[in-house]
């Protein structure tokens, strides 16, 4: 793992953390499709001076018309592909942020950390056993945050883990496709397919007005370009070679992120029962990136010994 890509996945995960707080606060002013469809259409926007002025850094060595084409395919399918799977996903979450707090939806969103490498079975990805124990503690840590002690879930609860799977997808259908086209124009067409998926349900079932959109401009310009258009990007360029199961994990620091923004920003607090939870799965996060000794590098210890 470059400490670069980490580096990149460490500052989405901030970036997104906060964002729960924006999206929070969002709220008071517009409806889920609103707000995620306008924040979409920002962040695409956002990438498209980006696209302009470094397009063409990571374009093919090879001039071969076939693999050139091959590699456009790649970037409109994987682009749309993500931008139906990111539509799922954040307007489950952004109804659902209505019904919970900031901090759990942040960790409730994490539960990705747990169906990546599930998924990644099926796919033929190589999960250690480290990462494995990781995610036995991260559930029990969902357990003490999302299961009350009358062994309910809420509303809330349980639209942000139908989003957290959605989002388990989008890592590795990312993980798919970035190593093939370029990162930056991925993300610019994922967002404008997921700006453009919202708009017939923002005009649907809500009623937006563009006083209401001016005075949520705040939370909506730092969902629209940090969030989509700075952490989204980060995400796709920093998860290029690296094993998804490690980079969903750097990716729920967000959850921690979002209670620590939830705390400082809005004043809103955790149960006991539910700090117990929090705690369990920043230990599994913390787990799962503890390196690993091969095992010759432990017999030349043994040896040198």
């Amino acid at each position: 793992m470059k400490p670069r890509n980490a580096i990149m996945l460490l500052t989405a995960a901030l970036i997104w953390g906060i964002a729960f707080v924006a999206q929070s606060v969002g709220m008071d002013y517009m409806g889920p499709f609103t707000f995620n469809g306008l924040r979409s259409l920002i962040g695409g926007v956002v990438l498209l001076p980006c696209i302009a002025i470094f397009g063409g850094r990571e374009k093919s060595n090879t001039n071969d018309t076939d693999q050139a084409s091959g590699t456009t395919r790649d970037l409109v399918t994987g682009g749309l592909l993500c931008g139906v799977i990111l539509f799922l996903a954040t307007s489950l979450q952004q109804i659902g942020i209505q019904y919970t707090s900031v901090g759990k939806c942040g960790f409730i969103t994490a539960f990705y950390i747990v169906m990546v490498p599930v998924f990644g079975i099926f796919l033929g990805k190589k999960t250690g056993w480290r990462v494995w124990l990781a995610v036995l503690i991260a559930l029990a840590g969902l357990y003490f945050l999302c299961i009350t002690e009358k062994f309910t879930i809420g509303r809330g609860d349980t639209l942000v883990f139908l989003c957290a799977i959605l989002f388990a997808l989008h890592i590795l259908v990312i993980d798919h496709f970035s190593p093939k086209v370029d990162g930056v124009k991925l993300s610019c067409i994922q967002f404008f397919t997921c700006g453009v998926l919202s708009l017939p349900f923002m005009f649907l079932t809500e009623t937006p007005t563009w006083g209401a959109v001016f005075d949520g401009i705040v939370p909506l310009l730092y969902a629209g370009v940090l969030s989509c258009g700075v952490a989204y990007t980060l995400q796709i360029v920093g998860q290029k070679n690296m094993n998804p199961a490690i980079a969903s994990l750097l990716l729920s620091l967000e959850s921690c992120f979002s209670v620590l923004g939830g705390w400082l920003l809005l004043g809103q607090q955790l149960s006991g029962r539910e700090a117990l939870g929090c705690v369990l799965m920043f230990a599994a996060i913390i787990l799962a990136q503890l390196p690993v000794r091969s095992r010759k590098e432990i017999a030349g210890d043994g040896q040198a010994s």
